[in-house]
């Protein structure tokens, strides 16, 4: 197994997930907070499909799905293009609220499709190429990769536990 398949199993894992979460949801469990200022379904599966699709186009050197396939604007949330949700405070994360689980699913799966095909074209080697020079060490495509399929799984295991709260 190449080290790039299992990149790609652990994101098809965070997809499996991702649609078990959303599947059938209503609006009103979507957007709702299990407290007040706690985040809700809608805005962990948008941050987590956000990150992933920042995180992949840059390294790929390419265009997030969110604006180059015309989400953002489907979407019509009160927010810049390029924020992803990192760091949102209480009011910003109400202000994600989405009234289709289906849309949120389909942007997932759009950006799941890209990040696949991206990984899938990557050899072993490739996965050693510095991304980022901010940390020390330096930061290789392939612990790229790993910390977004971490994020992701976080994140969709948050709203897993947010959809079994509210059944």
């Amino acid at each position: 197994m190449r080290a790039t398949d299992v990149l790609i199993d652990g994101l098809g894992r965070v997809s499996e997930n991702v649609h078990a979460v959303l599947s059938g949801l209503e609006p009103e469990v979507l957007n709702r907070a299990p407290a007040p200022g706690a985040n809700t379904i809608a805005w962990l599966v948008w941050h987590l499909t956000r990150v992933q699709d920042a995180q992949v186009a840059d390294v790929a050197g390419a265009d997030e799905v969110w604006v180059s396939a015309g989400w953002a604007e489907r979407f019509d949330l009160p927010f810049s293009p390029a924020d992803t949700g990192y760091g949102h405070s209480t009011d910003e994360v109400a202000r994600v609220v989405v009234d289709d689980a289906g849309l949120l699913r389909d942007y997932y799966d759009a950006t799941h499709a890209v990040s696949v095909d991206y990984i899938a074209a990557l050899t072993d080697s490739d996965l050693d190429r510095i991304v980022d020079t901010n940390w020390d060490p330096p930061v290789t495509l392939g612990v790229r990769l790993v910390s977004v399929v971490d994020d992701d799984a976080q994140h969709v295991g948050q709203a897993a536990y947010l959809r079994g709260l509210f059944s």
